[in-house]
């Protein structure tokens, strides 16, 4: 008898792929060139409309909209640590590090950052 193989495919990684702009670094997605519609993922179609989607870039900058401090442990981090939701100029809302125990003020403006541990981290400017 043979034992089972797996056939699931591999975990991707969920966080937002960085990319080195000359404006700084930047978010790499996609913009629906029907609606108009950021996303920051690979999508094969706009999840809003359905429409066709062009390779764009979002940031450096974007504004917080929302942020907290993670005091729990959490695998593969220690506490505590922030987290925000930022409004990236001009694109998608994403999920960041702000590598402080500070809540970030909503409105506050911030730059993204590469931490070097595929997190997108951000920086108050």
């Amino acid at each position: 008898m043979t034992s089972p193989t797996s056939t699931a495919p591999a975990p991707t990684d969920p966080r937002p792929r960085l990319t080195t702009t000359p404006a700084g670094i930047a978010v790499a997605g996609v913009r629906c060139t029907v609606c108009g519609h950021p996303v920051a993922f690979a999508r094969p179609r706009c999840p809003d409309c359905r429409g066709t989607v062009a390779p764009a870039e979002f940031g450096p900058g974007g504004t917080v909209w929302s942020s907290t401090v993670v005091r729990i442990p959490v695998p593969g981090r220690v506490p505590p640590f922030g987290l925000a939701y930022v409004d990236l100029d001009d694109g998608p809302r994403v999920l960041v590090t702000t590598g402080g125990e500070d809540v970030l003020p909503m409105g506050t403006r911030v730059r993204l950052r590469d931490p070097g541990t595929g997190d997108v981290a951000v920086e108050v400017v």
